[in-house]
C-alpha cells in the first residue's frame, strides 16, 4: 500500500472544531490538559497513579462479560492485569451499532491498540498498557445505530424493541442476516465471512453481547478488551455521581459555561446539557428524569419519586439510572485506570466541554487523541484518479469543483472569462469614477449596468462550460461514480462503508494492513492506495 497524509485542514468535510484540536489551535488548550503526543505520558502515568479505581469490580465485570466467548490468552491476561496498580488502559468508545456499522468503528479500535502499544513500549517502569473499547450500550437512538451500507445497498435491522439499544435481543436479526448471506454470496470467502458473522450475532443474547463477540473475533488477537459498562456491580460506583446531579444538577451550570466560552471563540458546541442529565432505565425503557417542583418524574411514563423515594432507588437500583453524553464521559474516566481517550472529531468536541466538570467531581481527565481517518483506495480508484489528471489530495474537493477544473484543463478551447470579468470590473470603475466626478446622481446607474453585464458575461461562462461539459459527458459520469463510492453522499468513505467488503476482498491482510499503517498522533488525514 501506498501511503499519503492529507493535512487535515484540506478536508473539507471535516468540523472546524475537529480540524482547530488536530492541528493544536491554541484558543482550545485552555479546554484539556494534556498535549496529544507520547512524551505526555510521563506526566499522565504519575497524575493518574494517585487516583483510585474499583479494579477488582472491574475485573469481575469483565470475567463475567467474557465467560461465552472463545477463550484468548491475550485478552484474558490483560484483564487479570488489571488488577494490578501498575496497569492502565487506553480507551475508546462507541455505541453498539449494527455489525460494527460503518468502517470507523474499526479505526477507533486499531487507534487504540496502537496507542497502547506505543506507550507500553515507551515506558521503562514496567507498567501494562491495556487497549479498552467501551460499548455505549445505554444509547437509546436505534436509528442512528440500525443500518449499515453493504455494495450500496442499505441493510435496515426494524427492531420493534425500545430502550436501550444495547439491551436489545438478536433475535430479531435472523432475516437481516439472511439478508446478508444472500449479499456476501456463495463462495468459500462470502461463506466463511458470514459465519463470523451469523456467529457473533446469534449465540449471544443481546446487541451489546453481540458486538463485544464481532471485536472480540476481529481484534482479540491484538488484546483489545471489550466493556459493558452498563452492570449493577459498576454503576454502584457511580452513585456520588449521581446523587449529587439529581440532588444539586452541577452540570448543567458547568457545562454550560465551558459551551459558552467555546461558543465565544467561534466553536459550535455538541450537546446543551438538561437540569437533570440522566434518564431512568429498564429493559424497553430509557427516558429523561425532570424535576417537577418537589417530584422527580420520569418522561413519557408514569413514574415519579419523591426526593427521599429516588435516593433509595438509587442506592438500590443505581444500574437504573443512566448518564446522558453529558456525564457518560466521567462515568467511564472513573470506572477505569484510564491515561487517554480516543475518539473522532465529533466526540473530542463533546469532551473539550467537560473539563470543568471533571475537575468538579475531582476525576482526572484523560489526554484527547484523534482517532486516526483513512480512505481506502482500490487500483482501480487510484488508476482513474491519475486519469482524470487529479492527486489524491485534490480529490477531496467538490465533484463540481473537481468537474470545472477538468473541464478548464482538457477543453479544446478557453472556456474560464474570469480575466474578462475582471476586466469588466475594472472598465466600469473606471466610467463610475468619471461619472460622478460629473454628477454623483450617475454613478449609481452605472453600478447597475455594470451588474447587467458582468451577469451576461457569467451567463455566457455558464453555456460555453455546459457546452464543453457536454463533449465529455462520459468521462465526466465516470469521475461522479467514483467520486460517490470514495466520498459518499459528499460525505466520508469511513463514515458509510462497513468492514465486510473489504474484508471479503483483501481477507485477513486489510486489518493487518490497516494495523501497520495507523499511526497515533500522525498529522493528517490518511489515504491508503493501492499499487
Amino acid at each position: 500500500m501506498h501511503k499519503t497524509l492529507v493535512p487535515y485542514p484540506q478536508v473539507p468535510q471535516l468540523a472546524k472544531t475537529d480540524v482547530a484540536y488536530a492541528t493544536g489551535d491554541p484558543r482550545l488548550q485552555p479546554f484539556y490538559t494534556y498535549q496529544p503526543a507520547l512524551a505526555s505520558f510521563d506526566d499522565i502515568l504519575q497524575s493518574r497513579t494517585a487516583a483510585t479505581t474499583p479494579r477488582a469490580d472491574l475485573v469481575t465485570a469483565l470475567t463475567d462479560q467474557y465467560r461465552d466467548l472463545p477463550p484468548n490468552a491475550a485478552v484474558a491476561a490483560n484483564i487479570q492485569a488489571l488488577l494490578a496498580e501498575n496497569s492502565f488502559t487506553i480507551v475508546t468508545a462507541h455505541q453498539p451499532s449494527l455489525f460494527l456499522g460503518p468502517l470507523y468503528f474499526l479505526y477507533k479500535a486499531l487507534t487504540t491498540i496502537n496507542l497502547a502499544e506505543q506507550v507500553q513500549q515507551n515506558d521503562t517502569a514496567g507498567r501494562r498498557i491495556i487497549p479498552v473499547f467501551v460499548l455505549g450500550s445505554e444509547d437509546h437512538d436505534l436509528e442512528e445505530l440500525n443500518s449499515i451500507s453493504l455494495y450500496g445497498k442499505k441493510l435496515v435491522w426494524p427492531s420493534e424493541e425500545t430502550g436501550a439499544v444495547g439491551s436489545m435481543h438478536t433475535a430479531s436479526l435472523a432475516p437481516l442476516l439472511a439478508e446478508l448471506r444472500a449479499i456476501l454470496g456463495e463462495s468459500e470467502p462470502g461463506q466463511a465471512l458470514f459465519a463470523r458473522v451469523e456467529r457473533a450475532y446469534t449465540a449471544p443474547a443481546t446487541i451489546a453481547d453481540a458486538t463485544q463477540a464481532m471485536l472480540h473475533d476481529l481484534f482479540g488477537q491484538y488484546g483489545l478488551v471489550v466493556l459493558n459498562m452498563n452492570t449493577p456491580l459498576l454503576k454502584r460506583h457511580f452513585i456520588p455521581v449521581l446523587k449529587a446531579e439529581l440532588l444539586e444538577q452541577p452540570s448543567a451550570h458547568i457545562v454550560q459555561q465551558s459551551c459558552e466560552k467555546l461558543n465565544a471563540l467561534g466553536f459550535k458546541t455538541q450537546a446543551t446539557p438538561r437540569e437533570i442529565n440522566l434518564f431512568y432505565m429498564m429493559q424497553g425503557l430509557r427516558e429523561r428524569i425532570v424535576l417537577e417542583g418537589d417530584l422527580y418524574k420520569v418522561l413519557n411514563t408514569s413514574y415519579s419519586f419523591t426526593k427521599a423515594e429516588i435516593l433509595a432507588e438509587v442506592e438500590a437500583h443505581p444500574e437504573r439510572f443512566s448518564p446522558n453524553v453529558v456525564l457518560r464521559p466521567l462515568f467511564q474516566e472513573m470506572i477505569l485506570p484510564n491515561l487517554a481517550y480516543v475518539g473522532g472529531g465529533g466526540e473530542i468536541a463533546y469532551w473539550l466541554e467537560r473539563l470543568d466538570l471533571f475537575h468538579y467531581f475531582k476525576v482526572p481527565f484523560p489526554m484527547l487523541v484523534r482517532r486516526n481517518s483513512v480512505l481506502w483506495l482500490d487500483r482501480d480508484a487510484v488508476k482513474k484518479i491519475a486519469k482524470f489528471g487529479f492527486t489524491i489530495p485534490r480529490f477531496f474537493d467538490e465533484t463540481e469543483t473537481l468537474i470545472r477544473e477538468y473541464v478548464a484543463a482538457n477543453a479544446a478551447d478557453e472556456v474560464d472569462l474570469s480575466e474578462e470579468i475582471a476586466q469588466m470590473h475594472g472598465i466600469f470603475a473606471q466610467i463610475a469614477h468619471k461619472s460622478a466626478a460629473i454628477d454623483p446622481t450617475l454613478e449609481k446607474a452605472v453600478r447597475a449596468d455594470e451588474v447587467k453585464t458582468v451577469g451576461s458575461l457569467e451567463q455566457w461562462q455558464s453555456r460555453l462550460l455546459r457546452t464543453e461539459k457536454q463533449k465529455h459527458e462520459v468521462t465526466l459520469n465516470q469521475l461522479r461514480t467514483l467520486k460517490e463510492k470514495l466520498f459518499p453522499n459528499s460525505g466520508l468513505q469511513e463514515r458509510t462503508d462497513n468492514f465486510m467488503p473489504y474484508l471479503l476482498k483483501y481477507g485477513p491482510t486489510f486489518i493487518e494492513t490497516l494495523k501497520a499503517q495507523l499511526e497515533p498522533f500522525e498529522e493528517g488525514f490518511l489515504v491508503l492506495s493501492e499499487g
